[in-house]
This record gives structure tokens, C-alpha cells and sequence, in this order.
């Protein structure tokens, strides 16, 4: 099952699986607004989890 658009933005499509840099990418990518329809704002927590290749699982909570 496929989450609504827009509700958990994601780099994958374009920019394939970066493995452990999918994290900072996908923040830097949303604080230049290059991902549509999504924005962070100071105070904001945020909650990244991705899983690359050769067994590189990474979850992170941030707060902006």
C-alpha cells in the first residue's frame, strides 16, 4: 500500500538509493524546497528512516 502524496516526501524516484546520505540529502532537499508540497519550519520534529544497500538501516529524530 502506497501513502498518500504528500504525506511522507521521498528522494528514491529521482535520485535512486543513496544509501546512508538519503537522510541529509532528502533535509537539504526540503529546506531549498526542491520537494513539492512539503516544508519544515523551526521547532518542527522531525522523523527520517531509510534502508540502503548492504544492510545500512538509519532512523533519526531531529528537531529543527
Amino acid at each position: 500500500m502506497t501513502p498518500p502524496e504528500g504525506i511522507m516526501p521521498m528522494s528514491i524516484k529521482n535520485l535512486r538509493n543513496s544509501s546512508v546520505a538519503t537522510v541529509p540529502t532528502l533535509l537539504d532537499l526540503i529546506r531549498k524546497n526542491r520537494i513539492k508540497n512539503q516544508t519544515i519550519h523551526r521547532g518542527h520534529i522531525l522523523l527520517f528512516a531509510n534502508i540502503g544497500a548492504g544492510m545500512n538501516i538509519n532512523a533519526i529524530v531531529y528537531q529543527y
